[in-house]
């Protein structure tokens, strides 16, 4: 694939397009190319997108949700196309919050003192999400949904063969990573 030639979508960005991206997002802003719910398709044609990256916005989405989510994000890839997920780790939660970490869940005293609280607080992102994530969970959902292969990596690291497919990656102490191919 040649630079020019690619493309490639970040799906649900927020407030953080970037250059050199089909930016989408469910609300209106600089820089954002599609302003749509997903639930109602994504303007985009069959089989013309090359990779779409998303992070943490699949947790915005709720559970009876996702597979539909996943399927139109299939649909938009080429055949061969790769769709990357970050999304927030579960189980990391759970073992911090048993290990009395604290400081792992990004909640301020402010906002919750005990550890329940921050835990529960930081997993539910402050109300955005709706669906926590496990390993096992999400390869269901994408197997479900249509994807021939999942495989999990690591923050800034890719199986898929496309350096640039990492560039987006963050949150990489709370999150999981996985990569699916149609």
């Amino acid at each position: 694939m040649t630079a020019m030639a690619v493309r490639r979508l970040n799906w649900g960005c927020g407030t953080h397009p970037e250059p050199g991206w089909i930016n989408s997002d469910s609300k209106e802003g600089p820089g954002i190319d599609l302003s749509c719910n997903i639930r109602g398709g994504l303007p985009l044609d069959d089989d013309s997108i090359d990779y779409v990256v998303s992070i943490h916005a699949l947790p915005e989405v709720s559970l009876p949700e996702q597979v539909p989510v996943l399927e139109e994000l299939r649909r938009v890839l080429v055949g061969g196309g790769v769709l990357r997920l970050a999304l927030p780790d579960l189980d990391r939660g759970i073992r911090a919050y048993q290990a009395g970490a604290a400081d792992y869940f990004l909640v301020s005293d402010e906002e919750a003192r005990s550890l329940g609280a921050k835990f529960v607080t930081h997993m539910l992102w402050h109300g955005y999400t709706r669906t926590l994530f496990t390993a096992d969970l999400i390869e269901e959902l994408l197997g479900k949904a249509g994807f021939a292969r999942v495989r999990h990596c690591r923050f800034r690291e890719t199986t898929s063969g496309i350096p640039e497919i990492v560039s987006l990656d963050n949150r990489e102490r709370e999150s999981l990573f996985v990569e699916a191919w149609k």
